[in-house]
């Protein structure tokens, strides 16, 4: 008996205290967490895969090269960019302006600004910090994917430099503001407003085709693209099964993209929380995505008469126009919606070739901005109402609207004046004489499929008849009369 109680007494003496208890709890949570950030970045990846591939095989055989480059090194300017300064607007401007000191704005997380900073104990190795680290990550993917985007739309004519300057500045500065008014339980549009944009309709994808748009503006359309009429003509991409197979792998990484926007909390009911700190959970966005998709197909296949393509983009329209509202929809009101997001690309973007004579090679504008834009104020009108954030602002049509009002220029403007500026300057566009013969060559001096016969180049009139580009492309530079196209006469006669 006696040893017994003693063998008792020494279980007693060596069991964790409740405080030891808690302790544990708190890091497997911390651990667990990390665990899923972490994939969700490599899920994340493969957009950036689909992107590459969406926009090279859009691209002639020319170009192919120069266009998967530009998405390559989006990610070397934009990594160091952000991680000295771009995280740190998400964490300190959260009200407008800069916080004072390090506490930042967020009453839900004290200190947050402190530990954006790049030079903060949580921005390097720290074996008491699970999570700003990743959490950095998740974030740093979301910015490749605003550069990618205005990539699409500006492939075959323009500069790499001005490119890599112009995606710097997207990707670490203007979308990350946005996100930090737009996208955060501390900011500005979330308390005053009751914003609600949880997987980023508008913050990531509006704003991007906003600034693309201000781009394209002042880089013009590529050589031969519309006739003396104004009427558009269509450019082969040279491998069209490459540039679907991409936006396959676009749709796969978006469920990381997703799950990225969501915080764990595996100890507090229901366990998930979106980007407002309000609960939710992982089935239901991940439903809403999939309905989206599905619906979005179904839109821009019928509004395209079953244009593989525009069909395909559909899909990516269709999920972008229901993500604002992910954790709070009907899974059939998702896919009504999406349905209208996909023909809402279809019709947006031939409005913008046919109307506005602007050249965006892959649609990017009508399908990320315009379907952004058009999710955010979905959220206005089917889930106006809804409780946001930890002060249970009501999500309202006035307040979506004021978070559209806010982001079109926040876009726009430095998109456009940024390009405006590199034109002045003849750094935007390449020569045409450049664009004639293919960047990749002017760029690289090589043919990067040598092993095959190189085609005669084709483009497709606006009759619909295919015919060689060569002599519609030197008709088109001819009327020209040698001039820059983009840059204005009295510049180009001082270039020369």
């Amino acid at each position: 008996m006696a040893s017994l109680l003693a063998s008792i007494s020494t279980l007693i003496a060596q069991a964790p205290t409740p405080e030891e208890v808690n302790a544990r709890v708190d890091l497997d949570t911390a651990v667990l967490a990390e665990i899923f950030y972490f994939f969700t970045v490599v899920v994340m990846w493969l957009i950036h895969v689909g992107f590459m591939a969406y926009e090279a095989g859009s691209s002639r055989r020319k170009n192919i090269m120069s266009t998967a480059m530009k998405n390559i090194l989006t990610i070397a300017v934009v990594t160091p960019s952000f991680y000295y300064f771009g995280w740190w607007f998400y964490g300190c401007f959260q009200h407008g302006g800069p916080a004072q000191g390090a506490a930042g704005p967020d009453p839900e997380l004290p200190g947050f600004c402190g530990t954006t900073y790049p030079w903060a104990d949580a921005m390097g190795p720290n074996l008491q910090d699970h999570i700003t680290l990743v959490f950095f990550l998740a974030f740093l993917l979301f910015s490749w994917t605003t550069g990618s985007i205005m990539s699409g739309a500006v492939i075959e004519r323009i500069r790499l430099s001005a490119y890599l300057l112009l995606t710097l500045t997207l990707g670490s500065a203007v979308w990350i503001m946005d996100a930090a008014w737009g996208w955060s339980a501390g900011g500005w549009l979330t308390t005053k407003y009751g914003y609600h944009d949880t997987i980023a309709s508008g913050v990531v994808h509006g704003i991007a085709g906003a600034f693309a748009l201000g781009v394209i503006l002042n880089l013009g359309p590529r050589i031969g693209k519309f006739d003396r009429e104004g009427r558009p003509r269509t450019f082969r991409g040279h491998n069209t099964h490459l540039s679907l197979m991409g936006l396959m792998l676009i749709f796969t990484g978006f469920y990381g993209f997703y799950a990225a926007c969501l915080a764990i909390q595996s100890t507090i009911f229901p366990g998930w929380l979106n980007i407002y700190l309000s609960p939710t959970t992982l089935g239901a966005i991940a439903t809403v995505a999939t309905v989206g998709f599905a619906g979005g197909f179904t839109g821009g296949y019928f509004a395209s008469k079953g244009d593989p393509f525009w069909t395909l983009s559909g899909g990516l329209a269709g999920v972008i126009a229901v993500s604002a509202g992910a954790t709070v929809y009907h899974p059939s009101l998702a896919y009504m919606l999406a349905i209208s997001g996909g023909a809402v690309a279809v019709w947006s973007g031939q409005w913008l070739e046919r109307k506005m004579r602007v050249d965006d090679a892959v649609g990017a504008i009508a399908v990320h901005g315009v379907c952004g834009f058009y999710g955010v104020l979905l959220v206005g009108i089917f889930a106006g109402g809804f409780p946001n954030g930890f002060n249970n602002v009501p999500v309202s049509f006035g307040g979506q609207l004021m978070g559209v009002m806010t982001f079109i220029p926040l876009g726009f403007l430095p998109g456009y004046l940024l390009a405006w500026g590199l034109k002045q300057f003849n750094l935007l566009r390449v020569p045409p004489e450049v664009e004639l013969e293919g960047l990749d060559m002017a760029e690289f001096q090589a043919d990067f499929f040598p092993e095959f016969e190189r085609l005669p180049e084709t483009i497709v009139l606006p009759t619909g008849e295919e015919v060689e580009s060569a002599p519609v492309l030197l008709d088109a530079f001819a009327q020209t009369n040698g001039r820059r196209v983009g840059v204005p006469v009295p510049e180009e006669r001082r270039l020369r």
